[in-house]
């Protein structure tokens, strides 16, 4: 590797303090003239003014960038805190009625320089170590996307490396009340001679005897409401957005002053604020998804539920504010819609139903069903009762009841690999670890595929080649514990309410760069040869892919294909579809004035890309909010968009 760093020199000691942001030029890199000229108006009014009002985005980053703003320019001046809930007219008054003092929230400060400075350390010197190891400069590692990477590639190697087993299970009709009614025997028999001989021993049997029926009544609370974390998982499952596009979207609909503040990971409210919510709730009248239920809750009194002092440090849940919007591109819409209907039902009944989990006894042998229903809808009327499924028939049972026997029969199954991650059930398993925060999560995701160490295929993130590659140099290593990377993320919440020294925070993040470095030093890499393919130019075995381009290795030929094209990024499996001469699917494009489209693409004889557009335009279809198909999050595993085993 190129430069002055050896293994001897790390982990190097970073220096600190700022700089003005950095562009690429001809000449090298050079101050950002943009940037330049926006702190010298800045500077200057600064130098003009006997105060400043601070009114970055109210988190540990907002803070951050205020804070290093001011020590830039060397402001010392007073400032105080505009803390912001929501962008309306009426919000804004009252934060500027109850400005603060900068310096109450000293903690968001130190925790953001704390966050910034680890993991520039860690970024940087395990970054170098993996790059020194591999002899390769594309090799980079971080505090939190190398956790991420290492759970997407375990992920997907038992995936891949599942072997499925066959089973086999006996299965039992009945006839009930004129309706029959199949039982499943619960044991799962290896061989299926021996689900066969077990269905000979019963098979002159002609009647089951109910055993066991119980009968329960079950009770579901309404969801809490939404923080970014929920909402971006809910959204990647009913509207196929990416966590990155959800956050983006709510932001716009925050800066439109449609709804409170998005990055938030709070679901609660403060007590206060149910004042607020028949108000709220009033404004969703003229909808005429919403209009009955924002009625039904007129002059009822309020769950507290979701009113909870304790649990608001900083921002409540996302809820929708006292500005109606007009008319919304789609994607806005959709996510507003989510936002007011999760309202609604966070403040509607309890969901009551009944269950009934049966036994029957034919021959000898056990075989179970379990029947359910809704008796009061509650808050799922929101969405006309959408969830789990339900069965059309809920029979009463009664001990001793004889049925008869209609059919005795042997169903053959085989065991299934554990799902590849969607971005919801990564979202989820990032939550559980403690990897990243609800605003820094969707960047990670998106970190991780424009360094080619992740891509999404279908609804699932797969690792690529290269990304194994880095997982199977670190998997063992400190680097890829996401626990470390949690413990550190709790450490970074203790600096918030000054329960931590930042500086006792990176001593502990400097001794453990050390321990990284020394690891990775040892680390030993293969470097196969690439695969080749055939060059649909010259017609020999000597193309490649790289991260940008696909080329032939013969200088005579020289074929090059862009991988990007349209502003968007092909895959692997994409780029080779089009050098054997083949179609690609219809994959989604944004033209230049932000439209959605699809569009197939395949290679001409001058290996030129043409485009075969579809016969509509693509747009995103709004929420049918009142659509019996629309599922609940809660009801839905959030695994299970792509199950099955890779090839």
């Amino acid at each position: 590797m190129e430069g002055p760093f050896t293994r001897e020199t790390l982990p190097l000691a970073l220096p600190s303090g700022l700089a003005v942001r950095q562009t690429r030029t001809e000449d090298g890199f050079r101050d950002d003239p943009v940037a330049v000229r926006q702190l010298e108006i800045i500077g200057r009014l600064l130098r003009e003014a006997d105060g400043a009002v601070t009114a970055t985005d109210t988190s540990r980053e907002g803070q951050l960038v205020a804070r290093n703003l001011y020590d830039y320019l060397g402001f010392k001046g007073k400032t105080e805190r505009l803390w912001l809930s929501s962008l309306t007219d009426d919000a804004i008054r009252e934060a500027f009625l109850d400005l603060r003092p900068d310096s109450l929230y000293e903690g968001l400060y130190l925790a953001g320089r704390a966050r910034r400075e680890a993991d520039r350390i860690i970024g940087y010197n395990a970054s170098l170590a993996l790059g020194m190891a591999a002899k390769r400069k594309n090799h980079s590692l971080g505090r939190v996307q190398t956790p991420v990477l290492a759970l997407i590639s375990r992920r997907y190697l038992k995936n891949r490396d599942f072997n499925a087993v066959p089973y086999y299970l006996l299965e039992l009709s009945v006839l009930k009340d004129g309706k029959e009614l199949i039982f499943t025997c619960p044991e799962k028999y290896t061989q299926q001679q021996e689900a066969v001989a077990a269905r000979n021993r019963i098979a002159a049997s002609h009647v089951a005897t109910v055993i066991q029926a119980e009968r329960k009544e079950t009770v579901e609370e309404p969801p809490l409401l939404y923080d970014l974390a929920s909402l971006q998982k809910e959204a990647n499952l009913r509207m196929g957005l990416t966590a990155g596009q959800t956050a983006s979207v709510l932001q716009r609909l925050y800066e439109g002053g449609y709804i409170s503040y998005p990055r938030t990971s709070c679901r609660h409210i403060r007590e206060d604020m149910l004042e607020r919510m028949p108000a709220l709730f009033s404004l969703l009248k003229d909808d005429p998804c919403f209009a009955r239920h924002a009625e039904a809750l007129e002059g009822r009194k309020l769950s507290t539920r979701t009113a909870d002092d304790g649990k608001v440090s900083g921002h409540h849940a996302i809820i929708i504010t006292e500005s109606i919007p007009g008319k919304l591109p789609l994607d806005e819409q959709n996510l507003y819609r989510m936002v007011a209907g999760r309202m609604l039902e966070a403040f509607s009944g309890d969901c009551t139903g009944e269950e009934a989990d049966v036994r029957i006894e034919c021959g000898r042998i056990l075989f179970e069903a379990g029947y359910r229903r809704t008796v009061h809808a509650g808050w799922k009327n929101v969405h006309n009762g959408a969830g789990k499924k339900e069965d059309t028939v809920f029979p009463f049972w009664e001990q001793d009841e004889v049925l008869p026997v209609t059919d005795i029969s042997v169903r053959s199954e085989v065991t299934s690999p554990g799902p590849l991650f969607t971005e919801a059930s990564l979202l989820s398993e990032m939550e559980w670890y403690g990897l990243g925060t609800p605003s820094t999560r969707a960047g990670v995701i998106e970190l991780l595929i424009a360094r080619r160490y992740v891509e999404r295929q279908g609804c699932g993130l797969l690792p690529t080649p290269k990304g194994l590659e880095v997982y199977e140099a670190v998997r063992d290593k400190l680097i890829a514990a996401p626990e470390m990377t949690a413990r550190w993320e709790k450490d970074l919440q203790k600096i918030e309410r000054g329960e931590l020294d930042a500086d006792v925070f990176i001593q502990k993040v400097e001794e453990y760069a050390r321990q990284i470095v020394e690891e990775l030093s040892e680390v030993q890499f293969e470097h196969p040869e690439p695969p080749r393919h055939r060059c649909p130019k010259c017609g020999m075995e000597t193309l490649t892919l790289h991260r940008k381009v696909a080329r032939c290795g013969d200088p005579d030929c020289a074929f090059l294909l862009f991988r990007t094209f349209n502003a968007r990024e092909l895959t692997d499996e994409e780029m080779l579809r089009l050098l054997e001469g083949k179609k690609t699917d219809f994959l989604p494009f944004v033209s230049k004035k932000g439209r959605p489209y699809e569009a197939s693409l395949k290679m001409d004889e001058n290996y030129r890309i043409e485009m075969t557009f579809r016969d509509t335009p693509v747009e995103r279809q709004p929420l049918p909010v009142s659509d019996p198909s629309v599922m609940q999050a809660a009801d839905i595993p959030v695994e299970t968009p792509c199950p099955g085993q890779l090839p």
